[in-house]
């Protein structure tokens, strides 16, 4: 048997309408995923619109967190051959104090990332091609004791 995954879900702390309750919903989920045996555990961590690599809060020890989590998901998307980018945009910000220009990161208003054994297994949500890989999608498929779409896509490429 194979070690249930723990989950890690990242939330927006100050949510565009209607994203509340998507987030209810997928701690609901994780919730009775949890209490089923299909997950190991679960954790939710807050993090905020975007992340600047150079600003004050990046040097913390919460922004280092961050900022090391997002670089292993994107590594991961690299090596799975999915993209990140339309949930984990670049951007410039004007700084109006400073009249500075910063680079940082928007963060998007929900974030999976799938352990086992301590090593990174999926992200969600995510890109292959045209097809998105939500969290809902993830959330289903663990509760129904499947992989992920893409692991399965792996598995049946690899027998053909």
């Amino acid at each position: 048997m194979s070690a249930t995954p723990h989950i890690e879900l990242y939330v927006r702390s100050l949510l565009p309408t209607g994203a509340h309750e998507r987030q209810e919903a997928v701690v609901d989920q994780l919730q009775r995923l949890d209490r089923e045996d299909q997950i190991g555990d679960f954790s939710v961590i807050v993090w905020g619109k975007q992340v600047a690599r150079d600003s004050a809060a990046a040097h913390t020890e919460e922004g280092q967190y961050i900022l090391n989590r997002v670089a292993e998901f994107k590594q991961w998307a690299l090596s799975n051959n999915v993209s990140l980018e339309s949930f984990y945009q670049t951007s410039t910000v004007d700084n109006e104090v400073t009249e500075d220009a910063y680079t940082a990161i928007t963060l998007p208003v929900m974030g999976l990332a799938e352990y086992k054994n301590g090593e990174l297994q999926h992200v969600a949500p995510c890109t292959k091609g045209d097809v998105v890989h939500t969290i809902m999608d993830r959330l289903e498929r663990l509760e129904h004791g499947e992989p992920s779409a893409l692991e399965q896509e792996r598995r049946t490429a690899s027998v053909v």
